[in-house]
């Protein structure tokens, strides 16, 4: 008698289990066979401004842009990073290649018009020695911001250079 007891709560959980994923996957368009109406179709034809952009690709708002909105490059010294938006007429940011040393950059672009830092996450992993502990942000009034990776632990300098963000409207503080 107790066996058939064990057999039929099993037999219940694993229905109940069964329901509970075919409605997950059902409400994610996965394992469905309805059709949505040619939805999918229509929110592929329009593609979305990211945050912070316009659709001509031009910044319009440098501290609302994420990472990954704009073209990933390979640098100096096998850095990788990031271009984002236009570049500003007469701006000196084009001479710029991801992976220079921050005293690099300013011999190029100059001094900023402001700037600061900030940790990442990265710096509260136990025993990560590597770079990108920090980052360092540099901003240009009328050209746009430059983001820099911090050294490895024991190094404090500036970094290197692994997003430009072009920015002819901005306003030169962060």
């Amino acid at each position: 008698m107790q066996d058939n007891k064990t057999a039929r709560s099993v037999t219940w959980g694993v229905l109940l289990s069964a329901a509970v994923l075919a409605t997950g996957c059902g409400s994610m368009g996965m394992g469905s066979s309805k059709s949505d109406g040619g939805s999918t179709a229509a929110a592929g034809a329009t593609a979305k401004v990211p945050a912070g952009m316009n659709e001509r690709g031009e910044v319009v708002d440098s501290s609302k842009v994420e990472a990954g909105s704009g073209q990933k490059v390979k640098g100096l010294g096998e850095w990788e990073g990031e271009i984002t938006g236009k570049p500003a007429p007469g701006s000196k940011f084009p001479r710029l290649q991801i992976g220079m040393s921050m005293k690099q950059v300013t011999d190029i672009a100059g001094q900023p018009t402001d700037s600061g830092a900030y940790i990442t996450g990265k710096a509260w992993i136990p025993f990560y020695f590597g770079a990108d502990r920090h980052r360092f942000e540099m901003v240009y009034k009328g050209q746009g911001r430059l983001i820099f990776a911090g050294g490895s632990l024991g190094n404090f300098t500036g970094g290197n250079l692994i997003w430009v963000i072009h920015n002819a409207n901005e306003s030169g503080y962060r």
